[in-house]
């Protein structure tokens, strides 16, 4: 596999591209069907993030863990395993429909959360196979092939969009069993290819090496993220996270860190953690955000055009952006590339939660170009600047983005929509004019996610009690509900400018590797 222009090269390329389709097709599949799900279900806001978010963290297990072991096993090992995750997820998804139908929601609820997982389980071992090998196939130009391997992600958001979008309401079993194309179009694609050997490996860098340069800072983070995530499972249901639980989260937490510590007896390497650090908001940024845009974008949609096309608008930009992605990274250079991403994105976020109509759309192309570059290109720089790492750093990244992302970064933005929504109601002249109890807000409960990130939401008993205690005439009654109805679907779209906090972080951070690496006399990539 030494020429890399060589026709087995481009089939294999090809059919890692076909793969990151289908991650992207259980994406979009599972968030335009979240709006309905909360319905069917009846969750609020972090609920509904909660769910988001079992499709996504479990992506850092599997991107993580094969990634240990991957050179070992083969990657087309780890191709047919993330076969399997799209195939049970297809299953499981299609059959909750008609487990609903027939009147057991929690059943369904559960195979939905639990698909979610082998789903995300799935998508993680696509990331880590597909990443490595194309690392490997374009050696001197990673960035570039990079974010062109890349474009399959937002090209499968644009192409499962636009089928969902224009399947309008039909059963939402068809949409979820969409995945199972792609996946067999990738499966019959890689099975017959030959995998090149990771470069890490054919350098002759050692495994103990390669783990030593993620270090004890890096399985500190991912330590961290693994304690709050095992006690979001046991606080499932609303059940109540006991105190020997959370010892024993925090004691899996630190045997994590002091295992890796212990074993590879290395700090790890200082410019890795830090990029880890910036993938977090990062993740939250793209991922995170997509996610949520087609419920916040419902009200200001309107009935004049469905709000998943901001998804498919902004997908559409990022996948031409990133085919055509040599150019641009060849002219600006990666770090330059990602400050001016950051900067585009925080205008974009933050005019996104203002803008109505369809002036949406030119807030979004700011968006859009923003978050483009993000991922692919943070990918060429850690593999670029840390290739001693091999497929272990290159895909860690990656699974802590999405464990951050999945963890943290969802249901608090589902927290910070159920924010706007209480201020909606409380901060509304007219709606506290006539029930002056709302005033005080005690109309909300108290919740918490992991007992980390404390939030209020609506209580709609709560709401209804009071508006009951402060209007006795019924048509008034009906109009100030119509009237809080409005504001509360109106509210969400306001949490788009909290959320460019985000970006603000990562612009922070790449203007300060932008001064690390003037004074090492220039960005440079490092070959083995």
């Amino acid at each position: 596999m030494s020429n890399q222009d060589s026709e087995p090269d481009m089939k294999l390329f090809w059919g890692c591209f076909i793969a990151l389709i289908t991650t992207a097709f259980g994406f979009v599949g599972r968030m335009f069907l979240v709006g309905e799900w909360s319905t069917e279900f009846d969750l609020d806001g972090a609920e509904s993030g909660r769910l988001l978010g079992i499709g996504i963290w479990p992506f850092a297990v599997s991107i993580i863990g094969f990634s240990l072991f991957i050179d070992k096993i083969g990657y087309r090992t780890a191709m047919i395993f993330a076969f399997a995750g799209h195939a049970i997820w297809a299953v499981l998804g299609v059959s909750a429909y008609f487990v609903s139908q027939g009147g057991d929601k929690e059943q369904a609820y559960q195979m939905i959360y639990w698909g979610s997982l082998i789903l995300a389980l799935g998508n993680g071992t696509v990331e880590a196979f597909i990443n490595p090998v194309v690392a490997t196939m374009f050696k001197k130009d990673k960035t570039k092939w990079l974010n062109i391997l890349h474009a399959g992600w937002p090209g499968g958001l644009v192409i499962c969009g636009m089928i969902v979008i224009f399947m309008g309401d039909v059963d939402w079993y068809i949409k979820v069993g969409l995945i199972a194309i792609p996946a067999v179009i990738y499966l019959l694609m890689l099975l017959p290819c030959k995998f090149p050997i990771q470069e890490r490996e054919a350098a002759g860098v050692s495994y103990k090496e390669m783990l030593g340069e993620f270090g004890v800072l890096g399985a500190i983070i991912v330590g961290i993220l693994v304690t709050l995530q095992l006690m979001d499972f046991a606080g499932q249901g609303g059940a109540e996270v006991t105190a020997n639980q959370k010892y024993l989260f925090i004691a899996i937490g630190i045997a994590i860190v002091v295992g890796f510590g212990m074993y590879t007896k290395a700090l790890g390497n200082k410019l890795l953690f830090f990029l880890v650090l910036i993938m977090m908001p990062l993740a939250t940024t793209e991922i995170g955000t997509d996610g949520w845009i087609g419920g916040i974008m419902e009200s200001v949609a309107e009935g004049r055009f469905h709000p998943g096309w901001v998804l498919v608008y902004t997908s559409a930009i990022m996948m031409v952006l990133r085919f055509y992605a040599g150019p641009i990274v060849h002219k600006l250079q990666p770090l330059p590339l990602l400050a001016i991403s950051a900067l585009l994105a925080i205008a974009g976020l933050y005019t996104l939660s203002f803008t109505e109509g369809m002036v949406i759309f030119v807030a979004a192309t700011l968006y859009g170009v923003g978050k483009t570059f993000f991922w692919p290109t943070m990918l060429g720089v850690v593999s670029e600047q840390t290739p001693k790492g091999g497929a272990l750093t290159l895909n860690a990244i990656s699974g802590i983005g999405m464990l951050a992302v999945g963890t943290l970064g969802f249901p608090y933005i589902g927290a910070l929509q159920d924010g706007k929504q209480i201020e909606s109601i409380t901060g509304n002249e007219a709606i506290v004019a006539q029930a002056p109890s709302l005033k005080d807000g005690n109309f909300t409960t108290s919740k918490s996610i992991y007992e980390v990130i404390k939030y209020d939401a609506v209580d709609d008993v709560a709401l209804t009690a009071r508006l009951s205690q402060d209007i006795q005439d019924p048509e008034k009654l009906k109009s100030i509900n119509e009237e809080i109805s409005k504001a509360r679907g109106g509210s969400a779209q306001g949490a788009l400018a909290d959320m460019a906090i985000f970006p603000v972080i990562m612009l922070v951070a790449y203007l300060i590797l932008l001064f690390h690496f003037k004074n090492k006399g220039g960005y440079k990539p490092i070959e083995l």
